[in-house]
């Protein structure tokens, strides 16, 4: 346990170390000192990358507690955010208001999109007032595949729009403004929440039928932390299009260092997510015209998956 607090303060001094160094950092090469109040550099600096940077510190803090109780629940180490289809039903929110609306409303259209994909799964994977995990991801993978078809129709007919589509579904941070650090604050919060049940998420990590004998309510514990993991990843999706692997890949390295106490887990992975979107975040701004960071993620995601499933079959 001790070992799992140091790993938290070590975290949060990074966490804070990043915030600065990503924020003096970018092509423009714009110093933290000797800026007045109203030079370009310091219009950089506190309205373009700070914001970008604490945005991209509060995505990733809310994709890896959504991660790290999607992979409590299921008690699956491949589990991540998207699991029950928010981030295709994001994605479809966001054309939709491409299309139909200019542009218009893309975010609050696509945080709809998360909240009605998650509470469509669970519906359906309802069977007399119980919800069986296993049935869960089933639900999961097939209402994603039905909402990707439809995506696929609605940009295979898009026209000039597809190009802005793209874009968004490969996320970034390019157009955050303080507005979306507002939004983003709400992850804190609800983060804060799921910390509350992090002792029954510990039980429930034994097994269904050994937690409910140990007095768990097991459905409304689900209930719970899934609605407050999608709203979680609605925001996380609302505020920068759909990012993979940060709430596959944080998780399960953090508790290869602090082990599987969700007390310490919840709080540890949160600071390593926000601390490695802020950094990649940082690579994809400074590459090229902005390329995605949603690319970023994939190029040190798709090898780490990989990895996690030839050491999950190997054993």
């Amino acid at each position: 346990m001790q070992k799992g607090y140091a790993a938290i303060i070590v975290l949060a001094v990074l966490a804070v170390a990043t915030v600065v160094v990503c924020t003096g950092f970018g092509p423009a090469g714009t110093p933290f000192f000797g800026l007045s109040g109203n030079d370009a550099g310091s219009l950089i600096l506190f309205d373009v990358r700070l914001p970008r940077v604490i945005a991209a510190m509060l995505v990733g803090a809310g994709l890896a507690a959504a991660g790290v109780v999607m992979q409590g629940l299921f008690r699956n180490s491949m589990a991540d955010p998207y699991l029950l289809g928010t981030s295709s039903g994001g994605a479809l929110g966001a054309a939709l208001a491409i299309v139909c609306l200019g542009g218009a409303f893309h975010s609050l259209l696509a945080f709809v999109g998360c909240l009605a994909a998650s509470f469509l799964v669970y519906g359906i994977a309802q069977n007399k007032g119980r919800v069986q995990v296993e049935q869960l991801l089933l639900t999961g993978i097939a209402v994603s595949m039905f909402f990707a078809a439809i995506l696929s129709a609605i940009m295979y007919s898009s026209g000039q729009n597809l190009h802005q589509i793209l874009f968004w579904l490969l996320g970034g941070f390019w157009n955050v403004s303080w507005d979306d650090v507002t939004l983003g604050l709400i992850i804190i919060p609800a983060a804060l929440c799921l910390l509350l049940f992090s002792r029954e998420l510990n039980i429930f990590s034994l097994g269904e039928d050994d937690a409910t004998h140990l007095g768990v309510n097991t459905e409304r514990l689900k209930l719970i932390l899934l609605g407050i993991s999608s709203l979680i990843t609605g925001i996380a999706v609302a505020i920068a299009g759909c990012i993979g692997f940060v709430g596959l890949i944080t998780p399960h390295v953090v508790r290869l260092v602090v082990g599987p106490d969700h007390r310490v887990l919840l709080p540890a992975a949160m600071l390593a997510g926000g601390i490695l979107l802020a950094l990649s975040d940082t690579v994809a701004r400074t590459i090229g015209n902005e390329m995605p960071v949603g690319i970023v993620t994939a190029f040190l995601g798709a090898p780490f998956f990989i990895w996690l499933l030839k050491r999950r079959y190997a054993a």
